[in-house]
């Protein structure tokens, strides 16, 4: 097939990481795929796909080649999409990476985008759930994945270190960060560092944002925490490796990929409930998960700090869980949803039986939380 990608950006980030692995391994599987962007779009990832720059910094619908599949992703790529769908230029499917309503400047305008096609392609259940909630549109699930260059490199006896606590912190500046939750973040780790004084607080943060953030960099300064700024997979790979504890505040991700991510990487994960991440957490099995108003993230970190057996045994099967998280499932996923879509087979017939409605398993959390 033919597919045409408008993308903004490529610049650090999970949903460009998505974008990244999906449009790589379509090229790869001997789709043309082309991804479209406007002037100044930054790329921070290997694209294996044809890219085709524009001279203006937003995306007309004359800019479009002609392809079978049109596949939009940020709320802003979606009417022009449209636009040259209507000329001809392919079907358009939309990739929800993230639902903007929720947490974007410009909501009046990111909503009523969902009402413009009803071929969806979403990350997770409750995103399925949530979109179909609000407009009446229930999406294909094309799942996150896991790069084979995060592996655990059972590195961590060698390090001779304290014990690692490890987060992402990202820029705040000029920034849209708040789902993140990250002065909650940074308030319970403090809490933990204070109780265990020995153990280091360490932050991941992509370069760019960290050398163009003050806020970021007096934080550093002041020695409390330590910062670093992998500039590839090798790097951010070797960080998730020597995190014992990885911890993620997020109140809402779609997929919630650097949870994931750090599992892989033998860390036992502690988070706040984020919707997305529940297709991979589950409490007291693989990692200790918390809604936010329970408001207990350094309490279920300090208790992995205390119980190294527990840390060990939530780590061991994060990781065995992950395996199953992998880009080739990824993009064999958005094939068929995308034959579908072709064929007009409707989205509603497709595993209702077999289907878990997500209230039911935030129900069965409730019930097992204590575990």
């Amino acid at each position: 097939m033919r597919f045409t990608f408008p993308i903004l950006t490529l610049c650090h980030g999970g949903a460009q990481r998505m974008l990244v692995e999906l449009t790589n391994r379509l090229t790869d599987r001997g789709h043309e795929v082309v991804i479209l962007m406007p002037s100044g779009g930054d790329i921070s990832y290997k694209i294996h796909s044809k890219l085709l720059r524009t001279d203006h910094t937003v995306l007309r619908e004359s800019d479009f080649p002609a392809s079978e599949i049109i596949v939009s992703n940020f709320y802003t790529t979606v009417p022009v999409s449209e636009a040259a769908s209507k000329k001809g230029k392919g079907m358009h499917i939309r990739l929800s990476l993230c639902y903007e309503p929720l947490f974007l400047p410009e909501n009046n305008v990111s909503f009523p985008s969902y009402h413009i096609t009803d071929k969806l392609l979403v990350l997770s259940q409750w995103q399925q759930e949530l979109i179909a909630l609000s407009h009446g549109i229930t999406g294909s699930i094309v799942p996150v994945g896991i790069s084979a260059s995060f592996r655990n490199q059972h590195i961590r006896h060698m390090l001779h270190e304290p014990l690692n606590i490890t987060a992402i912190l990202r820029k705040e500046e000029n920034g849209f960060s708040s789902h993140r939750q990250q002065d909650y973040l940074v308030e319970q780790l403090d809490i933990v560092k204070h109780n265990a004084p020995d153990v280091n607080i360490n932050f991941i943060c992509p370069p760019d944002e960290f050398y163009s953030s003050e806020s970021l960099q007096r934080m550093s300064a002041g020695g409390k925490y330590r910062f670093f700024t992998p500039k590839d997979d090798e790097e951010l790979c070797f960080h998730y490796n020597g995190a014992d504890i990885f911890v993620s505040a997020s109140a809402y991700d779609t997929g919630s990929l650097p949870g994931l991510e750090s599992m892989r990487c033998g860390a036992a994960l502690v988070s706040v409930y984020s919707g997305g991440n529940l297709m991979y957490a589950r409490h007291g099995v693989n990692c200790l998960l918390s809604y936010r108003y329970e408001n207990r993230l350094a309490q279920d970190v300090f208790r992995l700090v205390q119980d190294p057996s527990l840390r060990a045994r939530l780590a061991a099967q994060g990781e065995a869980d992950s395996m199953v998280w992998t880009w080739d499932n990824s993009v064999k996923q958005m094939e068929q949803a995308i034959i579908r879509f072709v064929q007009n087979i409707p989205q509603s017939t497709q595993n209702e039986s077999t289907r878990t409605p997500l209230f039911r398993r935030l129900a069965d959390y409730k019930i097992n939380k204590g575990l």
